[in-house]
């Protein structure tokens, strides 16, 4: 009779399965991403590949701990059929989901820029909008469905069973494993491995996110993490730290939230309509790039307007970026501020501060009421109505998908606009250029697709916005009225540029009158989703103290600046320069107008200007943490 395999030897075998399929889920990474990565040379790429093994043996332990320790443990019916039935069902049932997780991510990697924490569960939480958009989804990502099935094919059909390992070995037994204290000896040995395993390494803290930092920046940091591993480590993520980098007097004078009116001048009761186009990234307007893009009146009107060159999101998500835009609040934790654990707290936003000078306020769009909490959302921040699918009452409108086609939509806000008493604020939030980019059949002929998916539905948006306003300037409120145009965030991108950590929060930020002459002009002046709060309160003279965490483009003395956070990494981008802080780990800093790509790496070279920057980020890291735990935003 052959000589059974050690449960050890076993062990090894299925361990180096799921590996394999680690190792392909990255491969597959990189291939449908490749564009992502045409800047990145060859020998770059594999050293993140072999730093990724790492990553995934931790991954591949926190998630089979149980499948590991059934084959540590002397169990005297390990050898039973019933018994590997059960690892065998266990194995599927652990790995199944975590590779399903890893190729939906291949492709939310092109609209997230990052990869997915144990927050894809509350983006799938949100019931309707998931249902409703599942469909389109799968379709657009079919082949990654088909890879899907394919590897858990591959995992059923090479799953290394008994009977398949002991047909590879010899009949000689080996006297060393059969002993008692072999066994025991290569018990503890695999028990201090699968602890390494499990930590990542015997270094003093576990292998986390940001330890990705130490062997890639920027791109190649994705690369090197997986799905399953930040999954596990943002799970319970949900509070922050009181952060003491300096004492609360330094910090507050360096950021101080709390703002004071000018006295520049009274209090202007103009109305004010805040436009945030659905991923209207500032690569695809032609005014602000050097090529033609793909926004004709969008570029017309910037040429009448306040426009800020130098403008960036706060997020990568519309989730984000609504509380940044209308609360001032940004994107710097790992949870949305709107699923977060401090979203009930009491809260200074554009809405309830108008309020008290007697504005009514409307937030529309045009989604199915419900989407990402917006409705709510709009309740917590003051608005005092919501107008979306629900009111449009119009399904003849509806794109089959997230809601009303952007252009129906337009025109019906402009009309309920119109019947609202003045002063009034209206937000209206587009969603046409949304992912499916879908345009209704009539104007599939009249746009261009271009060479990115979503370039044909910004067309159509940009249509839809001029309609927008062709329909407003007709009517008793416009002249009298203060336009703020900006984008939720980017999206999909064919520039090398707007795809690094800069670029790819770049944003349009404009501000139009039109009884305003003096409002008009190009800024170079850094600003952010967050300053959009405090700009237009500024702008109306507003006289009383507030809180925000953004500052005002149009006070002179501002210090514009633009804040960020993903994966455990802050960003501070400041004139032409970028810090990106790493907590422990060694920063970087760019200066990205002359090295575009952030290829080369300046840290050490203006210490001066360094440590301002770094300085002025952990103040107003350490300021915003304050704020939220101790529920003073107000």
């Amino acid at each position: 009779m052959r000589n059974k395999q050690s449960n050890f030897h076993i062990l090894i075998f299925r361990l180096c399965l799921i590996l394999c399929i680690y190792f392909s889920l990255r491969l597959l990474f990189l291939f449908f991403n490749i564009n992502y990565y045409s800047e990145v040379d060859l020998n770059t790429l594999l050293k993140s590949f072999i730093y990724g093994l790492r990553y995934d043996i931790t991954a591949i332990v926190i998630s089979n701990i149980f499948f590991i320790s059934l084959h540590l443990l002397p169990f005297p019916y390990f050898y039973k059929k019933f018994y590997q039935r059960f690892l065998k069902i266990l194995f599927f049932i652990v790995n199944i989901p975590l590779v399903l997780l890893s190729c939906i991510d291949i492709g939310l990697f092109q609209f997230t820029g990052k990869r997915s924490g144990f927050e894809i569960f509350k983006i799938m939480s949100f019931g309707n909008d998931f249902i409703n958009t599942l469909p389109k989804m799968i379709l657009d990502f079919w082949y990654l469905l088909l890879i899907f099935f394919g590897i858990i094919f591959l995992m059923y059909k090479y799953y290394p069973a008994l009977k398949s390992i002991n047909s590879n070995i010899q009949n000689k037994r080996n006297i060393f494993i059969d002993s008692i204290a072999g066994k025991v000896l290569l018990f503890f040995i695999f028990s201090a491995l699968t602890f390494i395993g499990f930590r990542g390494g015997i270094q003093y803290k576990p292998l986390n996110i940001l330890s990705a930092s130490r062997y890639g920046t920027g791109k190649t940091t994705v690369l090197i993490l997986n799905t399953p591993f930040v999954l596990f480590k943002t799970y319970g993520k949900q509070t922050l730290e009181d952060i003491h980098w300096m004492n609360d007097e330094e910090s507050t004078k360096i950021n101080s939230f709390i703002k004071l009116p000018s006295g520049r001048e009274n209090f202007k009761s103009k109305n004010v309509v805040l436009i945030i186009l659905e991923s209207f990234g500032k690569e695809y307007i032609g005014s602000l790039n050097s090529y033609e893009g793909y926004t004709p009146f969008l570029d017309s009107l910037i040429g009448k307007s306040m426009i800020f060159q130098n403008a960036f999101a706060n997020g990568k998500r519309s989730i984000e970026g609504i509380p940044a835009i209308v609360a001032g609040i940004p994107a710097l934790m790992t949870d949305p501020f709107i699923t977060s654990a401090y979203s009930s707290n009491s809260i200074s936003t554009l809405p309830s501060l108008l309020r008290l000078k007697e504005y009514n306020s409307t937030f529309f769009h045009g989604g199915t009421n419900g989407t990402m909490g917006f409705d709510n959302f709009s309740k917590l921040s003051g608005f005092d109505h919501y107008f979306g699918r629900t009111e449009y009452n119009n399904d003849a409108d509806f794109d089959g998908s997230w809601g009303i086609y952007d252009e129906p939509f337009l025109q019906r806000s402009a009309l309920e606009i119109n019947k609202m008493m003045q002063p009034f604020l209206a937000t209206v939030f587009t969603l046409s250029s949304h992912h499916p980019y879908k345009i209704p059949e009539r104007y599939v002929n009249q746009f261009a697709r271009g060479t990115l998916p979503i370039h044909q539905s910004i067309r159509y948006a940009d249509y839809s916005l001029k309609r927008f306003f062709e329909t407003a300037s007709k009517m008793p409120w416009y002249l009298n009225t203060l336009f703020v145009i900006t984008a939720d965030h980017t999206a999909l991108s064919g520039s090398s540029f707007y795809q690094n950590s800069v670029g790819q929060l770049a944003i349009p930020i404009l501000y139009f009158c039109p009884s305003d002459s003096a409002l008009k002009g190009k800024s170079l002046v850094t600003t952010q989703h967050i300053d959009i709060f405090p700009s237009v309160l500024d702008y109306l003279g507003y006289d009383q103290k507030f809180f925000a965490f953004g500052k005002s483009v149009f006070a002179e003395l501002s210090e514009s600046m633009a804040v960020s956070y993903s994966n455990e990494t802050y960003q501070l981008i400041q004139d032409n320069n970028v810090l990106i802080l790493r907590n422990n780990e060694k920063n970087s800093f760019y200066n990205f107008a002359q090295d575009s790509l952030m290829k080369h790496e300046l840290f050490g070279s203006d210490t001066v200007k360094e440590k301002m920057m770094e300085k002025k980020l952990k103040s107003f890291i350490q300021n915003f943490n304050h704020a939220l735990i101790h529920n003073e935003m107000k």
